[in-house]
């Protein structure tokens, strides 16, 4: 029972995991193409975990595991991917329906621009502090 228990559980966490991961990797494909990033020399990894983890935090869902989370990360890659979309026009009207209103993706789209930028000064701010602490 417990192992039939262990499998069905298990069976439930990898797409999950996988879901989590692709938006991350969206996310990671996003700040290496990023010129800010270069710019002031940041982590691409660093930034892409801090923005996973700070819009995660807005998305719908009580934990990560959450159906509506998981929704919502293969949501947000596919907002990522919008501009490399073979038909923009059709992904945006699909984009409009999953997330259920145009207010509801441009909340999405507010939510992960504004964890971009408080990524990015949190991590400016945190190669400061170690940059000062070197001297």
């Amino acid at each position: 029972m417990k192992k039939l228990l262990l499998i069905s559980l298990s069976a439930l966490l990898l797409p999950a995991c996988a879901d989590k991961n692709q938006y991350e990797q969206t996310v990671l494909e996003q700040m290496q193409l990023e010129k800010d990033v270069k710019d002031y020399n940041l982590s691409p990894e660093r930034m892409a975990k801090c923005i996973v983890e700070t819009s995660s935090s807005h998305m719908p869902g009580i934990f990560a595991l959450d159906p509506k989370r998981l929704t919502a990360y293969r949501n947000y890659t596919k907002m990522l991917t919008l501009s490399s979309s073979q038909d923009p026009k059709k992904t945006l009207e699909e984009l409009r329906a999953d997330f259920g209103s145009p207010k509801d993706l441009a909340e999405a789209h507010t939510n992960y621009t504004e964890s971009m930028m408080d990524c990015f000064s949190a991590v400016i701010n945190e190669s400061e502090e170690t940059k000062q602490e070197i001297k």
